[in-house]
């Protein structure tokens, strides 16, 4: 994807302004609200984690809330003037630049504050090594998104293209700052998977050796009504061996393939690392965290590259090494997670 395709996009995108009149609107109202209802609240959310034995977790969520809004109001001003301190050179190297740098410093406070306030302790396993590469990432968590820009190039020279959900494009700083940078935002229900899947495809076909893309296979977090709804198709299209393969796996949901495919077909010279990552299992939501459940976890990653070499040529061989490489990272999440 050339420079400035992704902005290009997010201008002939018709709900863009309607969005963001509203997404922007309500992250300032929110921060002047809490600003003003912090004092009141932060007692209450103490006095009832003290009720519950709930480890501070409503008082840890309240300061994480701030941050969050913190960040997001950041993120909007700094998107602003970037646009006006390089009118006339939105197009070039350093504007996007500019952007990586943004996105970077966003993902890592709040990425930081959660470490912090939650005691998140994050160890990581493998190395990533040198570009082109594509990153097949598993699905679990609504902070798992922030794992990539913290985790798999932090300290490197990679810079980072996402495929991400089209639903978080109710955030306005990944919805401003992710269009202007070279990311494929994918709507999974519109039923028109080809022009999906071509604008994944693109980004692996202009990808540059100190460039990397980042996938989440699962296309959304696992759950048992998702995997039967997936178990029901692939027994509706009569495809046995893919339902045994997916049956198999015990915590993931099986890989959805166009996407991937996709990326291995357009990046021919990329290698593939596959991420996995455990102690961020069952946190889908924030209500999900007001347990205490979440603070002191240790969260695990694990990285796994395979050379280019080692990837089959057909297509029909990939989608299999793909569902036997996933089986790997299911039994690597098993094993850090079943009865932990």
């Amino acid at each position: 994807m050339p420079a400035g395709a992704s902005d290009s996009a997010a201008r002939g995108d018709p709900t863009r302004w309607r969005r963001r009149s509203i997404s922007i609107p309500v992250v300032f109202l929110a921060l002047g609200l809490y600003a003003g209802l912090a004092p009141l609240l932060l007692p209450v959310a103490l006095l009832s984690d003290l009720l519950r034995s709930s480890r501070l977790a409503a008082t840890r969520i309240l300061l994480f809330g701030g941050v969050y809004l913190v960040c997001e109001a950041a993120g909007i001003l700094a998107s602003a003037a970037l646009w006006l301190g390089f009118a006339g050179r939105r197009s070039t190297p350093g504007y996007l630049d500019a952007h990586r740098n943004l996105q970077a410093w966003w993902a890592a406070a709040l990425f930081g504050a959660a470490c912090r306030l939650f005691a998140l302790d994050v160890t990581v396993q493998g190395r990533v090594g040198d570009g082109p590469v594509l990153f097949f990432m598993r699905h679990a968590s609504i902070l798992d998104t922030l794992l990539p820009a913290n985790v798999l190039i932090r300290g490197s020279d990679l810079r980072l293209r996402y495929v991400l959900k089209s639903e978080l494009l109710v955030d306005p700083c990944l919805d401003i700052v992710g269009q202007r940078l070279p990311n494929v935002f994918v709507n999974r229900d519109t039923g028109r998977s080809k022009p999906e899947v071509e604008a994944v495809a693109e980004l692996g076909r202009s990808l540059e050796a100190d460039e990397a893309v980042l996938i989440y296979p699962e296309g959304t977090r696992a759950s048992p009504s998702r995997r039967a709804r997936l178990f029901a198709r692939l027994e509706e299209a009569g495809d046995a061996k893919r339902l045994k393969r997916a049956r198999d796996l015990r915590m993931l949901l099986p890989a959805r393939p166009g996407g991937p495919l996709a990326l291995l077909e357009s990046a021919r010279q990329a290698d593939v690392v596959f991420v996995s990552h455990a102690g961020l299992d069952g946190i889908t939501q924030v209500r999900d965290a007001l347990s205490g459940t979440l603070v002191g976890r240790r969260i695990e990653v694990g990285l796994r590259r395979v050379p280019r070499a080692e990837i089959p040529s057909s297509r029909e061989e990939r989608l299999e090494w793909l569902d036997s490489e996933w089986t790997e990272v299911d039994a690597w999440v098993a094993e850090r997670t079943e009865g932990a």
